[in-house]
């Protein structure tokens, strides 16, 4: 733990930089207020390494008629997936009115329809927990609105009224819905900031207590066990009329902020930033190695869909090839589906607008849907994809086929190849189809890739002769292998290699351990002809045979190292 009087000093400097003239001594007093509320023990040595495996998932994602949805998932967990998990992401599990629980009414609680707190506590003792702070917004449904439109008591002053004359054009907006929504308040009518959506309102931080609030809420979770806190949303976080309201300096400096007061209190938690915007930017929010720890990937699912769809690994390796080498704690999360969609803004200066125009087209003919978002000009534009990643490489640029399996089963393999830790969605394990009943019944495009299993129906979907359980076994046992090998350590070194365009590979190092990846992207049979030193890398972990001919048939992925380990 750092000294208690640097650490002042750095948080005060910290609070300074965002708040600037409006600073004074009592945020800084409340703050460490706030962290003496909490005596947190240490959970682990190291931040992560090549055990790392994360599950994301929703608490009833997996459900039954008879008991509550977080112990149904820990049963299905420990019973299926134990061996292969370290880390469960359980999307936000607090009392909810919309956005299946990104319009959070109140932070510090368990929504009764999942569980409890004690659920929470019993499913952590056997997988680390990954938890969402949903920070920019809060639901209109919370006691803290209910205040401000009351104008009275803890929230009044917590969400941000903004002139609807006044010119907002410059604000980049993830959405298509209005950014000001007018809502009745004891003082008249209000128009107020919403982001997101009318119903989740934008938290307004330039306000210090709020600040002091969440921190106290960031605290929370920690001590309650979460070892990854995923930040939400966290790039609109600062609102400035007359800039794009993105990526703000002071957004950077609450980033860096919560990091040090997390690293504070436990030097093995994790600041995860969520930042569904294109690479570069995507980039700076691991800052000078002082902001966030992990960022997401989030041009990877894009360009490894794209890459799949049309046999071409120029894009992706273009990309692969300018990403920064990862060293100390810093490291990416990897992952090619998530909650959301696939998303469209992370491919802007890395794929030409006719492939991307192409891609979506072609994603709608499989089964897919698209949000929007608004543009400065009052255009609109791709936003993301909402297609469940398995039904999205049902086949090529070509058409369907019946290699389906083989290609998802590749796209997987490559994702959990590259530097950074490991995520997959609960929907690309059970290699869930197109939800469109949910879509139907929703009205929500995001609906088709949030499909709630019942236990009885995925056991037995998992246990029968279908592409799901072949999806499944094959990735537990994927996963099973990758966390022995060293050289797939988060921070292990990442070269990409220059070979045909319908091949991708990297090598992966450690000091004890050389792999090569190599992944065959195309429907037809290919030959890879390595550099000598290469060569001597014979011994596949993945099929658990040796040989100096690299053939591969369609789709098939090699991981190549010295000797069986």
């Amino acid at each position: 733990m750092a000294n208690p009087e640097s650490f002042r000093k750095n948080i005060e400097s910290r609070l300074r930089c965002i708040y600037q003239r409006d600073y004074s001594d009592k945020v800084l007093n409340d703050l460490v207020g706030v962290l003496d509320k909490y005596d947190i023990k240490k959970s682990r040595s190291a931040k992560w390494d090549e055990k790392d495996v994360v599950l994301i998932t929703y608490g009833d994602s997996i459900k039954t008629t008879t008991e509550q949805p977080l112990k149904t998932l820990h049963t299905f967990l420990n019973e299926q997936l134990k061996e292969q998990l370290t880390v469960v992401h359980i999307l936000p599990f607090f009392p909810f009115s919309s956005d299946d629980g990104f319009s959070v009414i109140d932070f510090r609680e368990v929504n009764p329809e999942l569980g409890d707190w004690d659920d929470i506590t019993q499913l952590n003792k056997d997988f680390d927990l990954m938890a969402d702070l949903v920070i920019n917004h809060a639901s209109s449904k919370s006691e803290w609105f209910k205040n401000f439109l009351k104008q009275e008591g803890t929230g009044k002053e917590y969400f941000i009224c903004e002139d609807p004359n006044k010119d907002l054009s410059q604000v980049t907006r993830p959405r298509s819905t209005p950014l000001l929504t007018p809502y009745k308040t004891a003082d008249g009518i209000k128009h107020v900031w919403t982001t997101f959506s009318a119903d989740q309102v934008d938290l307004n931080f330039s306000n210090p207590a709020l600040l002091v609030e969440m921190m106290d809420v960031l605290l929370d979770y920690i001590s309650k066990g979460s070892r990854i806190i995923r930040l939400d949303a966290i790039a609109f976080l600062w609102k400035k009329a007359g800039t794009t309201c993105l990526h703000l300096p002071e957004t950077h400096e609450v980033v860096k902020l919560m990091r040090d007061v997390a690293e504070y209190i436990d030097p093995s938690v994790v600041i995860l930033t969520e930042t569904n915007v294109p690479n570069k930017e995507n980039l700076s929010y691991f800052g000078d190695d002082d902001e966030a720890h992990m960022v997401y990937q989030f041009s990877l699912p894009p360009l490894l869909l794209h890459a799949l769809h049309t046999g071409n690994s120029t894009y992706l390796n273009t990309w692969a090839k300018s990403l920064p080498q990862l060293k100390g704690d810093k490291t990416f999360f990897n992952f090619t589906a998530s909650h959301d969609g696939i998303g469209v803004r992370p491919l802007e200066g890395l794929l030409p607008d006719n492939e991307k125009t192409t891609l979506v087209k072609n994603m709608q003919k499989f089964g897919g849907k698209v949000n929007y978002k608004s543009n400065p000009d009052g255009s609109t534009s791709p936003y993301e994809l909402n297609i469940t990643y398995f039904d999205a490489l049902k086949g090529t640029d070509k058409g369907q086929d019946d290699l389906h399996v083989k290609r998802f089963l590749a796209s997987q393999t490559v994702m959990m190849s590259f530097a950074g830790v490991p995520a997959f969605y609960i929907h690309s394990l059970t290699a869930t189809p197109n939800y469109h009943e949910g879509v139907q019944q929703t009205g929500h495009n995001r609906t088709i890739n949030r499909r709630k299993w019942n236990l009885n129906e995925l056991t037995e979907i998992l246990s029968s002769d279908t592409s799901q359980k072949t999806v499944f076994n094959e990735l537990k046992r994927l996963i099973f292998i990758r966390k022995k090998q060293s050289a797939f350590h988060p921070n292990a070194g990442q070269e990409i290699l220059e070979l045909d365009k319908g091949i991708f590979g990297l090598i992966r190092s450690s000091e004890t351990q050389t792999i090569v990846v190599i992944c065959n992207l195309t429907a037809e049979n290919r030959t890879v002809n390595f550099s000598h030193e290469l060569n001597d890398l014979s011994y596949n972990l993945i099929s658990g045979t040796s040989s100096s001919k690299k053939q591969l048939t369609p789709y098939q992925c090699l991981w190549l190292t010295g000797a069986a380990i």
